[in-house]
């Protein structure tokens, strides 16, 4: 879902002279047994490892989405690569974080700050496990590491199934409650499941969110609406060669919806 032109809210666009690839990941862990939902959603250490170590083979720097900003605008040049994680789950923290330090990379997780050392609830409907989100202590952790925290509101609602109050509340809680927790602003945005409407870009813009991502497959091109950037999803089932491929070639882009 994407909407090129909101009235009343000043678009600001993309300036990056090539299109820039915006991974996404969910879990860095090993996948649950066959049948189990959303399985896709889970990518093995090693494989992670294996992907990290590849990029810096091919001579591309993966960065966080404020380390992202200037080649975004148009003011740097270079192989970059964006990497985001969706919930803050805590192995992300534990298998992923070691590898990015290795490789001097940085990223942005996008943590939802009512759940801080809880649980994926808003997955147990669909009978997804369980699994701890990153403490208050272990986000700072993060952030020392030399990684970025985003907001991914403070429920992780959907956004389309709430009202403009609770739309509101759900996204500037996200963002000061995470800031009094890192004692930093908080300036990146995801809308949870991808859904959103005219209305949640605009209050993203009101809050002073400078990036918001999306579920829309493709690498970011320029003239993209920095509050509706599309990015690449990496699967359990990603191989290093579809890796490539995602992030290289116009893969992804065929796949824009």
């Amino acid at each position: 879902m994407t909407f090129s032109e909101i009235p009343g809210v000043p678009t600001t666009r993309t300036a990056n002279h090539g299109p820039i690839p915006i991974l996404v990941y969910h879990q860095i862990a090993e996948a649950p047994p066959k049948g189990s939902p959303f399985r896709s959603l889970y990518v093995a250490p090693k494989a992670f490892a294996r992907q990290m170590a590849w990029l810096k083979l091919l001579g591309y720097k993966g960065l966080s989405m404020g380390d992202l900003e200037p080649y975004l605008r148009g003011e740097r040049t270079g192989k970059v690569v964006g990497i985001t994680f969706d919930d803050g789950y805590q192995n992300n923290l534990t298998h992923a974080l070691p590898v990015l330090v290795k490789h001097g990379f940085s990223s942005t997780c996008y943590a939802v700050s009512g759940l801080l050392g809880k649980t994926n609830v808003w997955d147990e409907a669909v009978g997804i496990a369980q699994t701890p989100l990153m403490t208050e202590a272990e986000v700072r952790q993060w952030v020392s590491g030399g990684q970025e925290i985003g907001s991914h509101t403070r429920q992780h609602v959907n956004l389309l199934a709430s009202d403009h109050t609770v739309s509101q509340q759900e996204m500037a809680l996200g963002k000061t409650e995470l800031e009094s927790v890192i004692g930093q602003p908080v300036r990146h945005f995801c809308y949870p499941y991808g859904h959103y409407a005219p209305k949640h870009v605009t209050m993203a813009a009101g809050l002073g969110f400078v990036t918001a991502t999306t579920t829309q497959r493709s690498r970011c091109h320029a003239q993209t609406d920095l509050l509706q950037i599309p990015r690449v999803p990496v699967l359990r089932s990603t191989s290093l060669p579809v890796f490539w491929l995602k992030i290289a070639t116009a893969y992804e882009d065929r796949r824009k919806k």
